[in-house]
């Protein structure tokens, strides 16, 4: 597979595991565990292409990743994933 393949699985899944954390957190932008994980996917995976555009060296593009590289997308990933699951769950509660 490729390095950017590889990237974006990364940030998704920890984009997924970060909305979920988020929701856990705090209860009021629970949006369910299927919409944390939707979310937290979305977010993880965009966010983290766009991190690794602003900041280059987190954009490992090549065939086998480093650990920084991993670790800087589980990173990012991560809080991408969580932010935009808090974005989207303050959203909701403030529409019902």
């Amino acid at each position: 597979m490729s390095g950017v393949l590889v990237n974006l699985i990364i940030q998704i899944i920890s984009g997924a595991v970060g909305g979920n954390v988020a929701a856990g957190a705090a209860k009021n932008i629970d949006l369910g565990t299927l919409g944390n994980t939707i979310a937290g996917a979305i977010g993880g995976g965009a966010g983290g292409q766009l991190l690794g555009m602003l900041i280059p060296l987190l954009a490992n593009s090549g065939a086998t990743p480093d650990i920084g590289s991993i670790v800087g997308q589980v990173a990012g990933g991560g809080v991408a994933g969580a932010v935009l699951t808090a974005i989207v769950g303050a959203i909701k509660n403030r529409a019902t």
